[in-house]
């Protein structure tokens, strides 16, 4: 689908929705200018949930899935919209993110948790993303990214149209917001919000400001991790551009917070420990994980080797690389059952016209091959027969400069498909977070010797543990680590 019809979709459903109307906001209690009740509101969240959902599978662990949503009610219930339908969701992605929809659906990466260490510094990650709802930031939002660019290429080109386009839409109106915020007036304010929900809660009101600075300091890791790779880092929306230990506005935000008595604050520290015990950190075996830019999927039995450099991003229904230029990708998806993959190119793909279909085998595997254009984005794709399904493989670029550029590395992709092999299973082992109790003499560069992680484990160690840079574990005190 093209921008430009992308945004006439979203153009129509805000146009049907709209009662274009001035709302009281239920924090400031002024008028703000909205285009949807809080009943639309409420009803949009439903439906864009089911499309979250589907880019982020839920986290199959029922005990973390109780704890999140237990913590998330009461912090809801002290907000200033405590009777809208709360929904919390642990979702299956490493990556480091927190997001929210507009009527009551906040949802947490395990990505994300694997760098917390108290139930306090949760609540303060969950209050955050309460406080953009409460104050309707989603729903306030203007400036919509409404671009598809190349994402979703299987998707575009084998099914044009959308099944939910009022969710689809409200996903890409806010999809700017969960990755670069909301602006720092509405991050501010979220940071505000959250702390006096923690306060009214029983937490310490500081623990914002703490799990702001455990997140910014893994930002700043990741940002390293990127620049050496040549790609653009993903970090959480609610980070600052500076350290929380130097933003006075912070501080004075989260300060005004104090009012609320907090006797005993929670910290719940052990209890939140104890249950990220067990939890995956990265990949999850249920999607595969990525090893040296390689796919290695055990429960499919199938492994796809992506071009060095490119960026990976893993989810429940796709695997996607991108380019460091971004004008290429190479992109995995299931496919439909059957042996007839010819017929599945033929009849699926919605390529312009002069397209070249032909057949063979991929990895010793019955296959089938389509090249052409996408409305005259150059298009490489291939079906392969493996254990009874259908895979399909599609290489794209932005224009045929960056296709003559890239085409070495598409085909490449395409043509890595093959069986998992026994090295490779073994590669495919998940890490899994454990708990350790420090000893007198544990350091963290002993334990990142013993560590999985390769060459930058004992910073990433030092970052799940609220230890970095440089900070060294008391005796007594309990650690994460990856097995």
């Amino acid at each position: 689908m093209t921008p430009r019809a992308f945004r006439r979709i979203a153009m129509a459903v805000l146009g049907a929705l709209a009662l274009t109307h001035c709302a009281q906001n239920p924090v400031t209690g002024s008028k703000d200018f909205v285009l949807m009740s809080e009943q639309q509101e409420i009803q949009m969240g439903a439906q864009a949930h089911q499309d979250v959902l589907k880019e982020y599978a839920a986290l199959d662990n029922p005990a973390l899935q109780a704890y999140v949503n237990e913590v998330g009610q009461r912090l809801a219930k002290q907000s200033h919209r405590p009777n809208l339908p709360w929904h919390f969701t642990v979702v299956d992605s490493p990556d480091v993110n927190a997001f929210a929809l507009p009527g009551g659906y906040v949802y947490i990466t395990r990505g994300i948790m694997a760098y917390l260490n108290s139930e306090a510094e949760l609540a303060g990650v969950v209050g955050h993303e309460i406080g953009h709802v409460t104050a309707r930031h989603g729903v306030r939002q203007q400036s919509a990214s409404t671009a598809v660019g190349l994402g979703a290429v299987l998707g575009s080109i084998l099914v044009p149209g959308m099944n939910s386009q009022a969710g689809a839409s409200l996903l890409q109106t806010l999809a700017q917001a969960w990755t670069a915020g909301y602006g720092r007036e509405h991050e501010l304010e979220s940071d505000r919000l959250g702390a006096e929900y923690l306060a009214r809660t029983g937490y310490n009101p500081q623990a914002m400001i703490e799990v702001i600075g455990v997140l910014k300091n893994q930002e700043l890791f990741a940002a390293e991790q990127a620049k050496r790779g040549g790609r653009q880092p993903r970090t959480y929306h609610g980070t600052f551009d500076t350290h929380p230990s130097n933003d006075a506005r912070l501080k004075q935000v989260v300060g005004e917070a104090g009012k609320y008595s907090v006797a005993n604050p929670r910290d719940g520290r052990n209890d939140f420990l104890q249950k990220m015990a067990g939890v995956y950190f990265g990949d999850s075996p249920d999607q595969g994980v990525i090893r040296n830019n390689a796919l290695l999927h055990e429960k499919l039995g199938l492994a796809l080797q992506f071009p060095p450099g490119w960026q990976v991003r893993n989810r429940p229904d796709r695997v996607v690389a991108t380019n460091p230029q971004g004008d290429a990708l190479v992109e995995l998806q299931q496919g439909p059952k059957g042996d007839k993959p010819l017929e599945t190119l033929q009849k699926g793909l919605k390529l312009d016209a002069g397209a070249r279909y032909d057949s063979g085998n991929l990895g010793g595997h019955p296959a089938a091959f389509a090249a052409g254009a996408q409305q005259g984005k150059p298009v490489v794709v291939a079906a392969v027969v493996f254990n009874g399904t259908q895979y399909l493989i599609a290489g794209m670029a932005k224009d045929k400069p960056a296709y003559e550029r890239e085409r070495s590395a598409l085909r490449a992709a395409i043509n890595s498909f093959h069986a998992l092999g026994a090295a490779e299973r073994q590669a495919a082992r998940p890490h899994v977070l454990r708990l350790l109790t420090a000893q007198p003499g544990t350091t963290m560069a002993a334990l990142a010797r013993q560590s999985p992680l390769g060459g930058e484990a004992e910073s990433q160690l030092r970052l799940m543990n609220d230890l970095y840079p440089g900070g060294e574990p008391v005796p007594g005190q309990l650690l994460k680590i990856v097995q």
